[in-house]
């Protein structure tokens, strides 16, 4: 994975680079593959409170690396129209329902600590979709984004469908999916798709993650579940769900830590949540 992607955990902050700047962080298998690993490590590390994700050199990710596309303009890589074309795009999925491309960008989504992404000079195509995955988006005002993929004859095909209709209009998505366009950072905070257009992504998400992981941690967890949940249930389970966390937290010892800090005016001292690593994916 350290070739592709390292993390630092300091104070409850994991700092994930994607490390590739030679090739502007492009994704390939390796890549796929330490993403992949990389979120599934988080989801794991008690510790963690709060994550921050960018890349490093010129660029977050220019998207899916170029030699996969001579591959396919050769006919090496062909996804056909036979029988068994079906059973090959439904297999080997996770229990959300991803592949190993768009598990790369939901797994942050499953993290339970917030992910911010830090986006700078491009995030096309996959790399785009990637920037999507984390709760938010910090980008620099000249940052170049495109739903890139039409350039290629293709769809997006990483949970960027998912995502962009939780982000922007419905027609917003299709002009951009339609168009392949290339948009700047002040465009994508106007139009919803980023959170703060700022000079430092990186330097900004990181002091926005510190403060994050002064909070107390299984507030936030639950915040992040009930957010994730809210995106695809209906009213009912979501007014049960906030119910039922509230319920938990109530009275919990994080909690009561929250309330006498603040009363006596002191930083925090919350006690880490417990959790079980994951069970491995795409033997992962």
């Amino acid at each position: 994975m350290n070739d592709r992607v390292q993390i630092d955990i300091t104070d409850g902050v994991a700092d994930v680079r994607l490390v590739r700047a030679d090739k502007m962080n492009a994704l390939d298998n390796a890549m796929f593959d330490a993403l992949i690993q990389a979120g599934e490590r988080l989801k794991g590390e008690s510790g963690v409170r709060a994550v921050v994700l960018s890349g490093e050199g010129k660029a977050f990710c220019a998207g899916l690396d170029t030699s996969n596309f001579g591959a396919m303009a050769s006919g090496a890589r062909s996804g056909g129209q036979s029988s068994t074309g079906d059973a090959l795009v439904t297999r080997n999925r996770t229990p959300g329902g991803s592949n190993r491309a768009q598990h790369a960008v939901m797994v942050w989504r499953e993290v339970p600590a917030p992910v911010i992404a830090a986006v700078h000079g491009v995030a096309l195509g996959g790399g785009f979709q990637l920037a999507l995955g984390p709760d938010m988006r910090f980008v620099t005002p000249d940052v170049k984004l495109s739903v890139f993929e039409i350039k290629w004859g293709l769809v997006p095909d990483m949970a960027g469908l998912v995502l962009m209709r939780q982000l922007v209009r419905d027609d917003i998505a299709r002009e951009l999916t339609y168009s392949g366009r290339i948009f700047n950072g002040e465009e994508a905070l106007r139009i919803g798709m980023a959170t703060r257009c700022v000079a430092d992504p990186r330097a900004e998400a990181l002091a926005f993650a510190k403060d994050v992981a002064g909070k107390n941690p299984h507030a936030i967890r639950a915040a992040k579940r009930l957010l994730n949940l809210a995106a695809e249930a209906d009213q009912r389970e979501v007014l049960l769900e906030e119910s039922r966390e509230q319920t938990a937290l109530i009275g919990s010892p994080n909690q009561i830590e929250a309330v006498k800090a603040n009363m006596e005016k002191r930083v925090a001292n919350f006690a880490e949540v417990e959790v079980e690593p994951p069970a491995p994916v795409f033997g992962g």
